[in-house]
């Protein structure tokens, strides 16, 4: 099998989605290369965060405790984020009141807002409620931007705390839009920071309704703390359809997974 080294390090990256783990003799015999090309392989792939080497081959880097700061992950999948955002707008219908978390998917979501009436959109992420007052000022839409109030963490750039959560309790929420660190059949949801998965853990919570808006590099990676299994996403916008694995599991027949 002769392809370029970046096709095969994009094939070891598939093959961990499917089955959690790859093992170097195997990766060897279907590329029909070298150990040490394979094990060079692993070794880039580590070093960009996307696998964990083990003896004899390599697993999924999961359970994954930080990330880069906001404004460097702006570029990151920005195309993918961009198809998500206006995705996602589809589904604001007017009069609707909204719940938008954190991360950067959810900036280029808010970018895409405009031209719904009357909806109230609550948040606790310093750049979307940004965004949004100035769409707000240009008549882009109408309605109101509420920012919870709580402990601002800049390095994320957002809100979260106790004074957080209990003010999401005050609101009746149509439509939460919730973002990921990462998502899998086995756990679900999850994000890297406990404080801003407990925020979004309560947008879940109090709405009535949980659409997930995420690119495909989030799939099948689990990160540090859990925001709920994904039975409770009623809809998952990502820019590629579900991992042929995941067909038949019984989680998809509860949810629409709506590809942008």
């Amino acid at each position: 099998m002769s392809i370029l080294p970046e096709e095969r390090k994009n094939e070891i990256l598939k093959e961990l989605k499917k089955t959690g783990k790859v093992k170097v003799v195997e990766l060897v015999g279907q590329f029909q290369v070298s150990e040490e090309t394979i094990r060079r392989d692993l070794m880039i792939l580590e070093e960009k965060g996307l696998l964990k080497r083990v003896y004899g081959g390599a697993i999924h880097s999961v359970f994954q405790s930080e990330e880069p700061p906001f404004i460097q992950r702006t570029t990151v999948n920005h195309e993918a984020k961009v198809k998500v955002g206006k995705k996602g707008v589809e589904l604001i219908s007017d009069g609707d009141v909204i719940a938008i978390d954190v991360g950067t998917t959810m900036l280029e979501f808010a970018k895409q807002i405009e031209k719904k009436m009357d909806i109230t959109i609550i948040t606790n992420s310093l750049p979307v409620s940004s965004v949004l007052t100035e769409s707000l000022n240009q008549n882009m839409f109408t309605g109101q931007v509420l920012l919870l109030g709580g402990q601002i963490d800049p390095k994320h750039q957002s809100i979260s705390g106790s004074l957080t959560e209990q003010m999401l309790n005050q609101f009746n929420i149509d439509k939460a839009f919730i973002s990921a660190g990462g998502f899998s059949i086995q756990n679900g949801v999850s994000n890297y920071h406990l404080h801003e998965t407990l925020v979004s853990r309560k947008m879940v919570e109090v709405s009535k309704q949980v659409i997930l808006l995420t690119d495909s590099s989030k799939i099948g990676v689990d990160t540090f703390s859990k925001i709920c299994p994904l039975e409770k996403m009623d809809v998952v916008v990502c820019e590629q359809p579900y991992p042929e694995v995941w067909k038949d599991h019984p989680e998809l027949g509860m949810m629409n997974w709506v590809v942008a």
